[in-house]
């Protein structure tokens, strides 16, 4: 019966604890507040249980959990109050351990993935570079005729000399015989980017067009003599710096950089952006072209354009001037599938064209990194299509041998002095051209008599195509 008699000074006693242990004043200070914080609710007769429970609560808190389970304390009642129990303790504790855990993965995963792609671009940026091939020996040889090149008039205008080679050697030997892997400048293309980036004019130089050729340095440290012969000897003679040399001596224009691109690179070029598109008023069979095929409009792959774009004797009048017209026109389509695709502005879809085209390229010290060719890339990337033009040197049959072709002067004088002073040159297709001329030579212009007499074509004017001609509709 002893057992049951509480003190009502403080919580019950613990036969198992001694005095000296119980924390008999925490007790009472915790019983008074809660007894302020509760007041009303029970009698003050009954103050002394009330104060036991409150007493239980507390050591509860404090970490004794068997005083929880007899404290009597009702379920919700800790967090109604703003204490957190200790049955919650352990649960947001392992939610907040996870919650830390899944956080540091995370930024260990975001870490990794960012170095990946690191590695694999700096990978990509290393084998693009390493793809070019550097002419030093063309940059030595021009310096040593530094004196007698042109000086630039306009200086941030650039001239970019492209050749594209024929040699016959290793993989192109399946386009022609190989004459001991001996090459000349199958075609030859001057192209003017204007200042201002809002236009380019690529000016296409015939390989039978005959002119002066310097002195140029051999492949076996000779010095040839100075002649007059064909353009495309040049580049069998002395290699791209007799080439650029005779480009110069012929224009007065100073070709800042230049580029060699072999058959391969193109042919690569061209399945990198899925094909081009074409349309043929006849079937083509030309066996030495490796190329047939059907009229009508169509898609070519990088093989069928190389054919095409080389075939003389099967198309048209099979004169070199037509095969001209007609690279000019597939090089528009080209540029044009390169701009409408975004391929220019498509990391992913532009790495294979400049995969392919740095394979083949072989450039000047000043272009020869990945980084040179992305700035000349991206200065081009906002010219309109339209303003992407095409022609051919004003020239015609040469005098003493119809096979070979002579300038047209002044009209090919006047053309390189308008590239030289970076001013507009306007190309339009051949049969407006023609009956332009007529018209003004008829004394008709197109215009009623109070127009003026002024020319509907705008001065000067050659015969050409632009980048944003449909060759479907020709």
């Amino acid at each position: 019966m002893d057992a049951d008699v509480t003190d009502s000074a403080g919580p019950p006693s613990d036969p198992d604890r001694p005095d000296e242990d119980k924390p008999q004043d925490m007790s009472r200070d915790s019983s008074q507040d809660r007894s302020r914080e509760e007041s009303g609710r029970a009698e003050a007769g009954s103050g002394s249980g009330e104060a036991g429970a409150a007493a239980g609560a507390d050591e509860a808190g404090t970490g004794e959990t068997g005083a929880t389970a007899g404290s009597g304390a009702a379920p919700g009642q800790g967090e109604a109050d703003g204490v957190q129990t200790w049955a919650d303790q352990p649960k947001d504790g392992s939610l907040a351990a996870r919650k830390s855990h899944w956080l540091r993965w995370t930024a260990l995963v975001a870490s990794f993935l960012v170095l990946i792609a690191a590695g694999v671009g700096w990978w990509m940026y290393k084998k693009l570079d390493g793809n070019i091939t550097t002419d030093t020996s063309a940059a030595a040889e021009l310096k040593a005729y530094e004196k007698e090149r042109p000086t630039p008039v306009v200086m941030d205008a650039q001239n970019i000399l492209l050749i594209g080679s024929d040699s016959r050697a290793g993989d192109n030997r399946e386009y022609g015989r190989d004459d001991g892997g001996s090459q000349r400048s199958d075609t030859t293309i001057l192209l003017h980017l204007a200042a201002d980036r809002k236009s380019a004019t690529a000016v296409s130089i015939p390989r039978d067009l005959m002119v002066e050729i310097p002195s140029c340095r051999t492949a076996d440290d000779k010095k040839t003599r100075e002649r007059f012969t064909q353009f495309n000897s040049a580049f069998e003679l002395g290699g791209t710096a007799c080439t650029i040399r005779t480009v110069e001596r012929m224009t007065g224009i100073r070709v800042d950089h230049h580029m060699v691109v072999d058959f391969n690179g193109f042919k690569d070029m061209v399945d990198a952006v899925d094909g081009v598109e074409i349309c043929l008023k006849e079937p083509i069979n030309d066996k030495d072209a490796h190329l047939e095929l059907p009229a009508g409009r169509q898609t070519l792959n990088g093989e069928d354009a190389l054919g095409y774009v080389r075939a003389r004797k099967s198309l048209g009048n099979g004169s070199d001037t037509e095969r001209m017209e007609r690279q000019q026109q597939f090089l528009g389509a080209l540029v044009n599938k390169m701009q409408s695709n975004g391929v220019l502005l498509n990391p992913t879809r532009l790495y294979p064209v400049l995969d392919a085209a740095t394979k083949s390229l072989t450039t000047d010290p000043g272009l020869d990194s990945l980084r040179d060719l992305y700035d000349l890339v991206r200065g081009m990337r906002d010219v309109p299509t339209e303003q992407v033009q095409f022609l051919t040197v004003p020239r015609q049959p040469y005098r003493n041998d119809p096979n070979r072709d002579e300038l047209v002067e002044p009209d090919a004088g006047d053309l390189f002095q308008q590239l030289r002073e970076d001013k507009p040159v306007a190309v339009v297709p051949a049969d407006e051209l023609e009956e332009a001329e007529r018209d003004q030579e008829s004394g008709r212009d197109g215009k009623p008599d109070d127009a003026g007499s002024e020319s509907p074509i705008p001065t000067p004017t050659y015969s050409g195509s632009s980048a944003a001609d449909d060759l479907c509709k020709q």
